[in-house]
């Protein structure tokens, strides 16, 4: 019995339509069907934030969502961010304040901080500790990415009129 289910969704701007495994995660469809590898498979329980996109506009962990629950949908990888310039701040920063060590986290940890610039770029330190609390970095100490992001809203706020 097949139990694949045709999809489709816009990925970094792009119209794809695939057959996928109906239990198969975003994640995985994006590393192994698109080979869109910046996403990165962690903890696969939602934990760690390894595996942050944004669907619709939207953060979510791709290890939670099944890819078919992505039909119809805008996702945005790591891949479509970074090549569309809209994490060029926070990539020139993330590098100045030394704000990654081994980059398994980075790629999601740049998803959900891009989030924050675009929606408070007046974050305080404390708004941007909660907001990539779900991000975890075991080799930072999180005091240079919070001064990255921080550096990276502070950037953008002087250009917004």
């Amino acid at each position: 019995m097949d139990t694949s289910l045709e999809i489709t969704l816009t990925v970094n701007g792009e119209r794809v339509t695939r057959r996928v495994a109906a239990r198969q995660h975003l994640v995985d469809f994006l590393r192994e069907e698109l080979e869109l590898t910046g996403s990165h498979a962690g903890c696969e329980h939602g934990v760690c934030g390894a595996c942050t996109l944004r669907v619709d506009g939207q953060i979510v962990r791709g290890c939670l969502m099944l890819a078919v629950q992505a039909d119809g949908a805008r996702v945005d990888t790591i891949e479509g961010l970074s090549d569309s310039g809209a994490i060029a701040e926070l990539q020139k920063a993330f590098v100045e304040r030394n704000a990654l060590q081994c980059g398994f986290c980075t790629p999601g940890m740049l998803v959900a901080a891009a989030d924050l610039v675009e929606r408070n770029p007046m974050a305080s330190r404390a708004q941007i500790r909660e907001h990539l609390s779900g991000n975890f970095c075991r080799c930072t100490g999180y005091h240079a990415i919070v001064d990255a992001v921080e550096s990276a809203c502070r950037a953008v706020a002087g250009r917004k009129p």
